[in-house]
């Protein structure tokens, strides 16, 4: 390296003449890029041991024996379940087959009601249309008579919970859905029953409705629930009106279809009332 140069006396030649001087020297500054003098091993300091040396492990290594059997297992869990669910997903989604045939039944009680699969979102032709379902009941009087209630729009009560709820329920939004498709796939266009579930389809309906009508009360204040004798439910199926800017012409007027009454059991009346006030407590 370079540096300052002092001299302690001025050099005279013989003829008494001073030389000339030589130009100031500056220090050099050694670049930004080059290496300090004495480089210092990055591998040996601040670690504790000699270069080349591994520390201690990291990830699952780290943690003692015990912690990771634990880890190991809980990743073992999560793969195989992660496997059986895309493959009871595949099954449900694949044509029918031999093994669809003869494990349907586990297929659906694994999808339904969390894990059910819609593609009509990505149809041809997607539903155009809002179906809601309604319910009136026939309810026992003092004077031993009886009245019937107006159409009472559950779906609309559905609704009204979800909308502006950043969280609604699963069963706010599909149970109501998915009952009347349980119950239409299960009975023919006319009423009548075509499979060995339709029965069951027609309980699930009833004892959704009482559920419901144990959370309404009449104009008396009281429960619709204990004193319904009779229930008849109704879908409604009103098209959903074209854009402003289309010129597609399609109908606006709702179209109704109504199940036959149905007698209210006492079972009907236990189930709904212990799901109401389940529902009511939470």
């Amino acid at each position: 390296m370079d540096a300052y140069v002092e001299k302690d006396a001025v050099e005279v030649s013989d003829d008494g003449r001073r030389p000339p001087e030589d130009p100031p020297v500056t220090p050099r500054e050694a670049p930004d890029h080059e290496a300090p003098e004495d480089p210092v091993d990055a591998g040996t300091e601040g670690s504790g041991g000699s270069a080349g040396t591994t520390g201690p492990g990291t990830g699952i290594m780290a943690l003692s024996m015990p912690y990771q059997v634990v880890v190991a297992v809980a990743l073992a869990v999560a793969g195989v379940f992660a496997c059986v669910h895309l493959a009871m997903v595949f099954l449900h989604v694949a044509p029918s087959n031999t093994l669809t045939k003869r494990h349907g039944e586990a297929v659906g009680d694994w999808i339904y009601p969390e894990f059910e699969q819609n593609w009509k979102l990505f149809a041809p032709n997607p539903l155009q249309m809002n179906i809601s379902l309604e319910v009136r009941a026939e309810l026992a009087t003092a004077d031993g008579g009886h009245r019937t209630t107006g159409w009472i729009d559950l779906t609309a009560q559905d609704i009204e919970a979800i909308r502006h709820n950043p969280m609604p329920s699963h069963a706010q939004q599909n149970q109501l859905r998915r009952a009347v498709d349980f119950y239409l796939n299960t009975h023919t266009d006319d009423g009548r029953p075509n499979g060995s579930r339709s029965t069951f389809s027609e309980q699930y309906m009833r004892r959704l409705a009482m559920q419901r009508l144990y959370a309404l009360e009449g104009s008396d204040g009281r429960a619709l629930g204990p004193d319904t004798r009779r229930i008849q439910i109704r879908t409604v199926t009103r098209p959903v009106p074209a854009a402003r800017w289309s010129d597609e012409k399609a109908r606006t007027n709702p179209g109704y279809r109504q199940f036959p009454w149905w007698t209210i059991t006492e079972t009907d009346r236990s189930v709904g009332d212990r799901a109401s006030r389940t529902e009511a407590g939470r």
